[in-house]
């Protein structure tokens, strides 16, 4: 088991920043992929970015590419999303995520959600 508790959420206006964290513990971190989600109201949860174990390979949607980092400190356990130049459409609920492959697989392990909104 992988457990995984977000925080850093919180209202930021139009063109701010913000750094969500992820904290994990349970199993060896360093041998999951991790990856964010976010779900806005009405909408279905969606994919924001994944970094694989040693951080060499990460995926963005194109939604965020440019304005959104994430990283990882395997010393640390613990998994971030810089999120800069916010847009209200970024308001959502954002979830930590953990599975063992980069490019397939289910999302095994998820934390409980941190609210991020942005007011313009």
């Amino acid at each position: 088991q992988v457990q995984l508790v977000e925080s850093g959420g919180g209202l930021v206006q139009a063109g701010g920043s913000l750094r969500l964290s992820c904290a994990a513990s349970g199993r060896t971190f360093n041998n999951y992929v991790m990856g964010w989600f976010r779900q806005a109201p009405g909408k279905e949860r969606e994919f924001v970015a994944a970094i694989s174990w040693g951080g060499g390979r990460i995926n963005y949607d194109d939604s965020v590419k440019g304005r959104f980092t994430i990283s990882r400190d395997n010393a640390k356990n613990t998994v971030y999303l810089q999120m800069n130049s916010l847009k209200p459409e970024d308001t959502a609920v954002y979830y930590c995520t953990a599975r063992p492959d980069f490019t397939r697989g289910r999302w095994d392990y998820w934390g409980q959600g941190t609210q991020v909104t942005v007011s313009s």
